[in-house]
């Protein structure tokens, strides 16, 4: 047993089964054993999966173009970007190097704080996917949270006994019409971050990318969108060896959108990464993000843009928020 599954183990003989979101938490973000604080990269060939900021310098070149293009419509002297859940810093440095000068700030859940007073950008991909939710189950004309126990050394499901308001609220504003017996994730953390991004941002923009579903699409899975990652493979048993895979949940856009507009930020329609990438490119014909010093590595930047545009174009979504 891991020290961090022994850790679990404790914490529920001492309080009782655990929320998913803390189970979460610890299973991702424990200072010592948590699945984004180890040692091991878990990105690229050697690792559990990729995302965009693997496929550089072309990632990074196409969102340098976007924070130009807005930095020119906002006028501002003091334009800052602020990406949250910068990871390695693949695209921070990319940017920079597209963009002598910027100011550029990297902040990670539990490590830094976001500026004050930006003018600028607030940026995240694939960042809200990792933030801790809740499970509940719908039966009975209700949503009952489920926790996590423990029974013959393993971890298991169980079902809350008493009402989880909070959870119940978020669920029936986002998730509507459920089928009996069907499952899914409240992301109540992802909206206390945006919370935050829109009180850090004076004016500016809010850009997150990310996979994820509307309300009309939330009933299309009723076994919700919870998945764990190793070495390349999906797996559905999200319990099993805590801080050892990935865990993820599909962005619930709609409810960053509800959220937001009672936040300042106006939210523009939702769309591909494919399609925001086209457009971000579009005034130069793409010819920057795909610049390259030989042959050999102008065909490796098309590869990297065919991946983008096509191998994770549609799965991604692209929500710009603007706060005025």
């Amino acid at each position: 047993m891991s020290g961090l599954a022994r850790e679990i183990r404790e914490e529920i003989a001492r309080a009782g089964p655990l929320t998913f979101a803390r189970f979460m938490e610890l299973a991702l973000y424990h200072p010592r054993w948590g699945y984004y604080r180890r040692e091991r990269d878990p990105f690229g060939v050697a690792g559990d999966y990729y995302t965009n900021a693997q496929l550089q310098p072309v990632f990074g070149r196409l969102i340098a173009r976007q924070l130009a293009a807005w930095r020119e419509e906002l006028g501002a002297a003091d334009f800052t970007v602020v990406e949250v859940g910068s990871g390695r810093g693949e695209t921070a440095a990319v940017v920079r190097e597209a963009l002598p000068g910027i100011r550029y700030v990297e902040v990670e859940r539990g490590r830094g704080d976001l500026p004050d007073r930006v003018c600028g950008v607030v940026w995240s991909n694939e960042f809200f996917d990792a933030l801790p939710v809740h499970v509940a189950r719908f039966a009975g004309g209700r949503w009952r949270e489920r926790l996590v126990g423990v029974e013959c050394d393993r971890f298991v499901w169980v079902e809350a006994e008493g009402e989880s308001p909070e959870v119940e609220a978020w669920l029936g504003r986002f998730v509507p019409e459920p089928a009996d017996g069907q499952l899914a994730e409240a992301g109540i953390e992802a909206l206390e971050w945006l919370e935050r991004m829109a009180a850090s941002l004076d004016r500016g923009y809010v850009l997150t990318i990310d996979y994820g579903y509307t309300a009309a699409e939330a009933g299309r899975s009723r076994a919700g969108s919870l998945m764990g990652y190793l070495r390349h493979t999906a797996l559905e048993d999200v319990l099993a060896e805590p801080g050892q895979r990935d865990i993820t949940a599909h962005v619930a856009f709609t409810a960053l959108v509800e959220h937001g507009e009672g936040l300042g930020l106006e939210a523009r329609p939702l769309v591909s990464q494919a399609k925001f990438l086209l457009a971000a490119g579009e005034r130069d014909q793409l010819a920057s993000a795909l610049a390259a010093a030989n042959d050999a590595e102008e065909r490796r930047h098309r590869m990297l843009l065919k991946t983008l545009l096509y191998g994770m174009g549609e799965t991604f979504r692209v929500l710009v928020q603007r706060k005025r």
